[in-house]
């Protein structure tokens, strides 16, 4: 069969044969028919995951869409190295294999469930939203961002607010449920009050940071208490990403003048939690009540397309 085969760590996968795979005992064999192209996947390709492969050849790609041999068109997971998901075949737990809506192509199918599941988690399992807070979406013009504020309307919030650098994608948001938005690139006072207006009296009740560093700590500094005040609400953000930086500089006056919460996304939740968020995120995507823009490219061409960043929010989808 012809797969995206990994020989080094740190370059791109070449198009080439690799040998059939054959499923085991409580494992399915999968026609594969897409798998998106995600910086995780590149992050394993490249050595710098934790759980990067160190055993060499493998095939890249970590879930995709495919049928199983009884015709049934599922969304996997978990493919049993040197397997992946960018080849023409792939054996994974069955366990890991999800019925998908009739309603969803294949593209959207393979691009929503990974960073949809991630936006859905991070709002309902971490910040724990509630029906009628206000939600702020730190970095929301890329593609998990876009996800986060659909996501964040569905669940009930009352407003939401979509922060980011991309212009173009600022306005889509609003077309996607943003009630306001917040350009990123402008002078930091600016951008400062900005956040504070928008915190208003009441304060953000969740933030979901997608890009750490500079940006985040303009959002502390805005808001931040600069005086002994009554604190009716607490703000619970959630750090996701680092795009732009890995580390802030987070002053102690910040904690004992704010009710400011910090979480992590504490790495994979119970199986039941995980399956429940991937069956609501498909319904959601089925309906069109999640929307994601794709762009599919051919397996043929992954050595030339890997390098690529997503743009405008767009996912890359390999079609093999």
């Amino acid at each position: 069969m012809k797969a995206a085969v990994l020989h080094e760590l740190g370059k791109p996968p070449r198009h080439e044969d690799f040998p059939d795979p054959s499923a085991g005992a409580q494992e399915a064999l999968v026609d594969v028919r897409a798998a998106s192209l995600k910086s995780v996947d590149k992050q394993l390709a490249a050595g710098t995951h934790y759980a990067s492969p160190r055993e060499l050849p493998a095939i890249c790609g970590t879930d995709g869409v495919g049928t199983l041999p009884d015709g049934s068109r599922v969304f996997f997971g978990g493919a049993r190295r040197p397997y992946g998901a960018m080849a023409q075949r792939a054996v994974v737990p069955a366990a890991f294999c999800f019925p998908i809506p009739d309603a969803l192509d294949d593209a959207t199918a393979a691009a929503i469930p990974n960073p949809g599941v991630s936006a859905f988690l991070s709002l309902s399992h971490r910040a724990n939203l509630a029906q009628g807070e206000k939600v702020l979406i730190l970095g929301a013009t890329g593609v998990t961002g876009k996800l986060a504020v659909q996501i964040a309307k569905q669940l009930g919030a009352a407003k939401v607010i979509a922060a980011g650098r991309n212009p173009q994608q600022l306005e889509k948001l609003r077309q996607l449920g943003a009630d306001s938005t917040i350009p990123l690139n402008q002078p930091d006072d600016v951008l400062r009050k900005a956040f504070a207006e928008e915190a208003g009296e009441e304060g953000f009740n969740v933030i979901i940071d997608y890009i750490w560093g500079h940006p985040t700590e303009v959002l502390i500094s805005a808001i931040t208490k600069p005086e002994f005040a009554a604190i009716n609400s607490e703000t619970r953000l959630v750090q996701v990403g680092e795009s732009a930086g890995p580390t802030i500089t987070l002053p102690a006056a910040v904690l004992r003048s704010t009710a400011l919460t910090i979480l992590g996304t504490a790495g994979i939740p119970a199986p039941e939690i995980l399956f429940a968020a991937m069956n609501q995120v498909l319904a959601w995507a089925a309906t069109r009540a999640l929307q994601i823009e794709t762009e599919s490219v051919p397996l043929s061409e992954i050595e030339t397309v890997w390098s690529r960043t997503e743009s405008g929010g767009r996912r890359l989808v390999v079609v093999p």
